[in-house]
């Protein structure tokens, strides 16, 4: 097989919006970094909108090899979004590393109904990074803030600190959140002493912070975000996700749909913990 289609793919998801464009500039942000192609994948609720959509997304490919200099390709997928998106890019005959998806955030109904971008990414076992805006200046992603509570989720999303530590660069800075009880105390320092643990051993820059003691983790994990200039959050989302969550709002959902708009990488918890071996350990 060549090595062309060996590539894994960053999948960006497109619907012609300025989002999507914001999505696209970053998603080549990371493909230069990472090597990886750039796919864009493109919903339709049936064959006649398929039909439709094909000529806008040759031109759109077209566009983008002239405007950015990029060979992209494209999938066009019937289905519905909430469901689609996460399958395919979950799939992995499809071979996709990460994808890159654009929001315009928590607006209008979005507030009482629950972000738009949770239920994309909810399901997904590969992360999904959500933008609001297009990139920054910087080459690479260079501040990532990795929150550090007592859910033993934590472990999951530390093989992508570590990911993005070894091929961005990165540096994690460990947000420890407070906690007054002793048993969870406990708990978030068996999680702050595992990942400090693994970044020594991967040689990855870091930096320990302790989020002030105040009742809203997740306005302190922003805050902080905004005071070092973070290029990136990294959060696990909620394990067993309902419909209550989405309407009544999971507590990464502010974060996802920032008011910062501060990209923010979705890592979503797994019944196992296996697979972890082959970035932490070499």
């Amino acid at each position: 097989m060549p090595m062309e289609q060996e590539k894994k793919s960053i999948m960006v998801t497109w619907d012609f919006s300025a989002v999507s464009y914001h999505a696209l500039k970053h998603a080549i942000k990371l493909s230069h970094i990472l090597k990886n192609n750039i796919m864009l994948f493109h919903i339709v609720k049936d064959e006649a909108e398929e039909q439709e959509a094909k000529p806008k997304m040759d031109r759109v490919v077209e566009e983008i090899n002239k405007d950015f200099r990029e060979e992209v390709t494209y999938h066009l997928h019937q289905g519905k979004i909430f469901k689609e998106i996460a399958d395919f890019a979950s799939a992995e005959e499809n071979n996709i590393n990460l994808v890159v998806m654009g929001t315009h955030g928590m607006k209008g109904s979005q507030k009482f109904f629950g972000s738009w971008a949770l239920r994309v990414v909810a399901g997904s076992s590969v992360p999904f990074i959500v933008v609001q805006n297009e990139p920054g200046q910087k080459d690479r992603y260079t501040d990532i803030v990795f929150p550090i509570d007592f859910k033993s989720e934590n472990k999951e999303k530390l093989q992508w600190a570590i990911f993005l530590g070894k091929y961005l660069n990165s540096k994690i800075h460990l947000f420890k959140a407070p906690v007054l009880d002793k048993d969870l105390q406990k708990k978030v320092n068996v999680n702050l002493n595992f990942a400090i643990r693994f970044l020594i051993q991967n040689n990855i820059e870091y930096e320990i912070h302790t989020s002030p003691k105040s009742r809203n983790f997740q306005k302190d994990i922003l805050a902080f975000s905004k005071k070092i200039d973070a290029d990136m959050i990294l959060i696990t989302t909620t394990k067993h996700i309902t419909k209550a969550d989405y309407i009544f709002g999971a507590k990464e959902q502010y974060l996802i749909s920032n008011r910062e708009k501060i990209p923010v990488m979705c890592v979503n918890p797994k019944s196992n913990f296996a697979k972890v071996g082959q970035f932490m350990y070499g």
